[in-house]
């Protein structure tokens, strides 16, 4: 009966849920669910990959001269020389600059990655923007930064690896004990004759019984560790994929606006049963996201899992789901 409310309540004013998961014979990549990923696509198909057509096209269309003007036919007497310095300087300079010019544009956005945000820091130069009235640096700083957000805090998660699942903590969510928020995630799909059938719903070999869970709209500071072997926590949407190694905390981060559902995989080989450690995060509004911690505190998992099993719908020109 609980299970029956805690899916009732989430649905009342649910919303269609986008979720990010492959599809077969696409070409390029998952749609792009946080600024991180945003980035990463823009520096993939409008920067870099006409840099690569653009060489592509040169050595090809160079190739063919030199088939058709200096083969034996057309050129019976071949000259004999060994080097041609003027030669030898372009193809090595001209490839050190188109090098420069990838690195230029890919360090910035390593950094940005890499570097979890300042939330102080963020708050304070939109402010000092703003109160400067430069409106149009407001808005180029805003898109990479979210000041809203920065406002709210971290959500921090740890991503812990086992073989061959997931171990999630909530280190600021406790309970009254003071012991914090954990639980383990495993993928509902084995390839054994009990699996479910609802693959449409929940996609095989990446739905998960426990998703991970956070709130839209704010920024998610994570760690990962692995428990016995190197594992990889890596979800495509997000733009986000960060080893987890035993005996090392590493950390990124992330903002999500759009509730949805959002899969990945283990991108580390981490032994027999790799294929069957998905990742499934669950993005909910903030009051759902409340509700569900409350239930997990109480230990009725399958309760809180029912109750994101629908995400609650935000403002309708802000739903992921209707803009696709």
């Amino acid at each position: 009966m609980r299970h029956f409310f805690a899916a009732l309540c989430a649905s009342i004013l649910a919303a269609p849920a986008f979720a990010a998961v492959p599809v077969d014979g696409a070409l390029g990549f998952q749609p792009a669910a946080t600024r991180i990923a945003e980035r990463i696509h823009f520096f993939h198909d409008d920067y870099v990959m006409w840099i690569i057509t653009a060489i592509t096209i040169f050595v090809s269309l160079l190739l063919v001269w030199v088939m058709v003007r200096y083969n034996r036919k057309a050129n019976p007497i071949p000259r004999k020389f060994s080097h041609n310095s003027l030669i030898e300087v372009i193809w090595t300079v001209v490839p050190a600059l188109i090098l420069v010019a990838i690195a230029g544009l890919s360090f910035p956005n390593l950094y940005y990655q890499d570097v979890v945000p300042n939330l102080e820091k963020i708050q304070t130069e939109s402010a000092a923007l703003l109160a400067d009235g430069k409106s149009a640096e407001y808005e180029r700083y805003t898109k990479n930064y979210f000041p809203d957000a920065a406002a709210k805090g971290f959500v921090n998660v740890k991503a812990q690896g086992n073989q061959w699942n997931w171990t999630y903590s909530y280190p600021d969510i406790v309970d009254s004990e003071g012991l914090p928020l954990e639980f383990v995630s495993n993928s509902i799909y084995k390839g054994t004759s009990n699996d479910p059938t609802d693959t449409d719903v929940r996609p095989r070999n990446l739905a998960v019984d426990y998703p991970m869970v956070i709130p839209a709209g704010r920024y998610v500071r994570y760690y990962t560790a692995a428990a016995d072997v190197i594992h990889s926590w890596t979800v495509p949407a997000f733009g986000v994929k960060t080893d987890a190694v035993p005996g090392r905390l590493n950390e990124g981060w992330f903002l999500v606006d759009e509730p949805g559902v959002y899969y990945g995989q283990c991108s580390e080989l981490c032994g027999v049963d790799h294929a069957y450690m998905p990742i499934e995060v669950r993005v909910v509004p903030q009051d759902q996201f409340d509700a569900w911690a409350q239930l997990m505190l109480a230990g009725d998992y399958d309760a809180a899992a029912a109750s994101v099993r629908t995400m609650a719908a935000l403002e309708p020109s802000t739903q992921l789901a209707a803009n696709h």
